[in-house]
């Protein structure tokens, strides 16, 4: 997305540039606009929730292309702890005891295609339970027909009865059995760790460089607005 006339780069491609490629704000390539310049975008747009927004809209887009409504009835909800630069302040960097990592958790809802319905990062020790409480309340209001989220056993207890009679959302937990051994693809639990696992090829994301969580949201935002422009470019082109 270039300006008429063979301009400077937009800073749209530039934050895209640094999600994909990992690259610090200071050292942007010549060919993008200042890094200062390309920062007070990516900020404006985070603070006034604009990338929610864009990437809301694709996601809508990329839905009806698959022959789904815009709007989701069901969801999967998951977490993923990574590890959290020095940039990363002890009030919002954790231990997760269970992973053994020092830093974030990115607690996510995604629709059955894996597209993000809403993020939330916390410190690495937030337990999922809690983080779900004030997720799926998010995302629930943005989503209205939401009706059933499916989630691994850490999400047992009392927080079913709490999206049953808060959210009016049915919460399945899908279980591993017992007698399971080793790596087992679990049934739609496969689509929320597909959807971490593309979070990882941005290699902004590889792990937590952000200073405040909010921007570290925002970086999940954007790495998935690349996702969904290159489905809506590969359509096109087959299409031609």
């Amino acid at each position: 997305m270039r300006q008429v006339g063979g301009g400077p780069t937009f800073p749209l491609d530039a934050v895209h540039y640094l999600v994909d490629n990992g690259t610090k704000w200071r050292a942007m390539p010549a060919d993008f606009p200042p890094w200062d310049r390309v920062y007070a975008f990516f900020r404006r747009w985070r603070e006034h929730g604009l990338i929610v927004e864009f990437h809301d809209r694709l996601q809508g887009k990329v839905r009806e292309k698959a022959g789904r409504d815009p709007e989701p009835t069901a969801g999967v909800i998951g977490s993923q702890s990574v590890k959290a630069d020095a940039v990363v302040g002890a009030d919002s960097r954790g231990f997760d005891g269970g992973k053994l990592i020092n830093g974030r958790k990115r607690h996510a809802v995604v629709d059955t295609l894996g597209l993000l319905l809403g993020v939330m990062v916390t410190a690495a020790d937030t337990g999922d339970r809690t983080a779900a409480r004030v997720l799926l309340e998010q995302v629930t209001n943005a989503h209205h027909r939401l009706e059933l989220i499916w989630a691994d056993g850490g999400y047992t207890g009392s927080l079913i009865e709490h999206c049953l009679a808060t959210l009016a959302l049915v919460l399945a937990i899908v279980k591993r059995s017992d007698d399971m051994r080793g790596f087992v693809v679990l049934p739609k639990r496969w689509i929320v760790e597909r959807f971490f696992a593309h979070l990882m090829r941005s290699r902004r994301l590889a792990r937590d460089f952000e200073r405040r969580t909010a921007s570290a949201e925002a970086m999940v935002y954007w790495s998935m607005t690349l996702l969904m422009t290159r489905r809506l470019t590969r359509t096109r082109s087959a299409a031609a």
